[in-house]
C-alpha cells in the first residue's frame, strides 16, 4: 500500500479532527522546517519516529549507457533518514 500527499491530509486532517485545510498547511509547515534544517546542514530528530539528516556524496566517475563513455559525477549532499527505535519497532 501507498500513500500520496493528500491521502495523507486526509489522515491527519481525520485523526487531528481539524479540517483539511488545516491539515495540509501543518503538513507543509513540517516538510517546509525539515528542508530549511537540512539546506543548513543540520539535523532533525522526532524522537520515537526517526531522524533526517544530510550526508555528502563524494565525486565518482560513471559511464554513460549510451557511449560507455567516461564521465565524473559531481559531488552532492543528499538527505538520509535514519528511522527510531519505535518505527522500527512498529514494523515488526
Amino acid at each position: 500500500m501507498s500513500v500520496n500527499k493528500t491521502e495523507l491530509i486526509d489522515e491527519i486532517a481525520k485523526a487531528a479532527d481539524i479540517s483539511k485545510a488545516s491539515a495540509s498547511r501543518a503538513l507543509e509547515a513540517v516538510i517546509d522546517a525539515v528542508t530549511a534544517t537540512l539546506k543548513q546542514d543540520g539535523s532533525v530528530t522526532l524522537a520515537g519516529f526517526g531522524t533526517f539528516s544530510v550526508s555528502e556524496r563524494a565525486e565518482r566517475v560513471g559511464r554513460n549507457p549510451r557511449t560507455r563513455e567516461e564521465i565524473t559525477i559531481a559531488a552532492s549532499k543528499v538527505p538520509k533518514f535514519k528511522p527510531g527505535k519505535a518505527l522500527k519497532d512498529a514494523l515488526n
